[in-house]
């Protein structure tokens, strides 16, 4: 009896052993069922996750044209060689046959990607920007025999400037995004942005949308498919101020003639910039895929300074050009009306002192239309004195000669017109009346910048109004052109007196169609009205002696103009950088406005004319103690 309780007992005991295995078997094949069958898509994908490679679509920039369509800048493409540490096991052997098969050296591969070892591991290194096709090939090779897994190849938009170095200045250059830019312009590392120029102020505009592509990729990195992709968004088209055909004009006359320096042509009425033109210049296509060491060491220590816009950063005593803010103020102020003559010998003692007129035997009495045509330094010795340096600085302000111009530019630095209070502020010293004799034919404590003298003109050009300069006039978003409002000027306009515009303008119009020193500017049927300049590096004493230096002593030559007299369509200015006379920029300025005319009627563009051949007499201003610069 008892045997048969024990064996009924171990029959339910295994058969709940049984069941109890067979249940667990059960619920392990449902198990197998429902994760291998059930869920295989959710796993598959999860699986593939920890392949996938996320590979940023950079945006092209916008393409820059001139104010005809005709292009400036535009993109094309070229390829950067990565490397994703995410996907690699041995980075050291990476770096090494990288180099090997591209052709690098070894040690430039190791600094970039140790320089880049902060980054995240899935971010790819570019350590080779616009590779050629021949290293493009030997990388993709290696890759097909798993070599280098962790190698990528990607086609990137690079900028291109098809005219190299014309407008370099105005139109800048693009680079890799520094620290601080990555902050302000709210971009990624590796990102391309603008660093000079319109390329660096409406950096926001040009660039565009970076895309993004999702790939999955096999054990060794090799590209299986793509999961999806967001397409780049092009940066907007942007519509420049400038004329193509007189920036080249500007250009092919400072290479044809010789010289460097700097041309800026506007227009008066709306301040917009036709020519913009700085020499000697850089090619901005050396910084489109970085710029090397080499090349960026030797454009910083070149003593012809090609990085600097003289146009807005350089600064120069302006010579006799200022006797027109001198005329203008003079009349302005009630203090000389056109017709008065004011006698010149040959110079006149101010303060105790001699200053000399540039003609030994003078120009006799002389009124302001007269004084203006001939540079009488006498005649503005006598006005600058009866103003007084106070004055003159007010009125280089209203006319645009002080401050900085306004410009869409980067860097640009204040033009210098002393004053009483600025020189008891900046050298804690008192102004002495003799040194207002020096300013007032454009020397002495005086430096002003091409680009404040192009506004000068153009307010004496348009009357009254100081016009802001600007180079952006349209932006295109998507939806064709859209105008750029075009930002009311900060400086409150005036209406300069008929009988000064009348004196002014004429007095300019008579220094170059009559016994003036810018004959060369003549232009028959066009009444070209303009003005000389010439300003010394150096007093004359101190050129005597500096002789035998290395340093470039000539003077610097100005021309400052607007065409036609009555009603001008332009204003400008070149400045000559140790021109030496300021009649040479008469002769730049020519073929420009010849350009300039010849567009608008639908003629041909003129030759660049041959250089002159000879050169009129220097005129000069000296002092007898201290000799000022020339001031013709």
């Amino acid at each position: 009896m008892a045997i048969a309780e024990d064996r009924r007992r171990l029959d339910i005991r295994l058969t709940v052993l049984q069941v109890s295995i067979a249940v667990a078997f059960g619920l392990l094949v449902c198990g197998f069922w429902f994760f291998q069958v059930v869920q295989h898509p959710k796993f598959k994908e999860m699986a593939e996750n920890n392949h996938q490679r996320t590979l940023t679509l950079r945006a092209p920039r916008g393409i820059i044209y001139d104010r005809t369509g005709r292009l400036l800048v535009e993109n094309r493409n070229s390829f950067n060689i990565s490397i994703v540490r995410k996907h690699t096991k041995d980075i050291d052997r990476t770096i090494r046959v990288l180099a090997q098969v591209t052709g690098v050296e070894e040690k430039m591969v190791r600094d970039i990607v140790d320089r880049n070892r902060r980054e995240p591991s899935y971010r790819p290194i570019v350590v080779l920007t616009d590779a050629t096709l021949a290293q493009v090939a030997a990388v993709t090779a290696r890759r097909l025999d798993f070599e280098l897994p962790d190698v990528i190849v990607q086609e990137v938009p690079t900028r291109r400037y098809p005219d190299q170095s014309m407008a370099a200045h105005l139109i800048g250059y693009v680079g890799e995004a520094s620290e601080d830019q990555m902050a302000s312009d709210h971009v990624t590392t590796g990102s391309i942005v603008g660093q000079f120029g319109i390329e660096r102020v409406y950096n926001k505009l040009l660039m565009g949308e970076d895309g993004a592509r999702r790939v999955v990729v096999n054990s060794v990195g090799r590209e299986i498919r793509s999961l999806e992709e967001l397409p780049p968004v092009q940066g907007r088209r942007v519509q420049l101020s400038i004329n193509y055909a007189m920036q080249k004009a500007a250009e092919d006359a400072f290479h044809g003639y010789g010289y460097w320096g700097s041309a800026i042509v506007l227009e008066p009425k709306t301040g917009d910039v036709l020519a913009l033109t700085s020499l000697p210049a850089f090619d901005p296509n050396a910084f489109a895929t970085g710029i090397d060491r080499a090349t960026w060491n030797a454009l910083n220590t070149d003593k012809l300074r090609p990085l600097q816009n003289r146009a807005i950063q350089g600064r120069y005593s302006p010579g006799s050009t200022f006797k027109i803010v001198v005329a203008t103020a003079a009349l302005e102020e009630g203090l000389i009306t056109p017709e008065r003559q004011i006698f010149c010998p040959g110079g006149g003692t101010f303060y105790g002192r001699f200053f000399q007129c540039h003609k030994a035997g003078g120009h006799g009495y002389v009124a302001m239309r007269e004084a203006i045509e001939k540079s009488c330094n006498t005649y503005f010795y006598t006005v600058g004195n009866m103003l007084g340096v106070d004055r003159m600085h007010k009125w280089s302000e209203r006319l645009g000669l002080a401050l900085k111009s306004g410009i869409d530019l980067p860097n640009e630095v204040e033009s210098i017109v002393p004053s009483t209070e600025w020189k008891l502020k900046r050298n804690g010293e008192r102004w002495y009346p003799g040194e207002t004799i020096s300013v007032a034919i454009g020397q002495g404590q005086l430096s002003v910048t091409p680009m404040s003298m192009a506004v000068m003109m153009a307010t004496v050009a348009n009357g009254g109004t100081r016009v802001v300069p600007r180079l952006v006039t349209a932006v295109d978003e998507g939806k064709g052109w859209q105008p750029v409002e075009q930002q009311p000027s900060p400086f409150a306009p005036f209406v300069l007196k008929p009988e000064t515009l009348s004196a002014v303008r004429d007095g300019l119009w008579l220094a170059v169609n009559g016994a003036g020193t810018a004959g060369r500017a003549r232009i028959a049927g066009r009444d070209v009205a303009g003005k000389t300049g010439t300003a010394q590096v150096i007093s004359l004493q101190g050129k005597e002696r500096a002789r035998g230096s290395k340093v470039d002593l000539r003077d610097h030559g100005w021309f400052v103009f607007m065409v036609p007299k009555d009603k001008p369509e332009l204003a400008g200015v070149i400045f000559v950088e140790h021109g030496e006379h300021g009649y040479y920029g008469a002769t730049i300025a020519k073929h420009i406005i010849q350009t300039y005319f010849a567009q608008r009627d639908g003629l041909p563009l003129p030759p660049l004319p041959p250089p002159p051949v000879t050169s009129p007499a220097p005129v000069r201003a000296a002092v007898v103690a201290t000799p000022v610069a020339e001031g013709r």
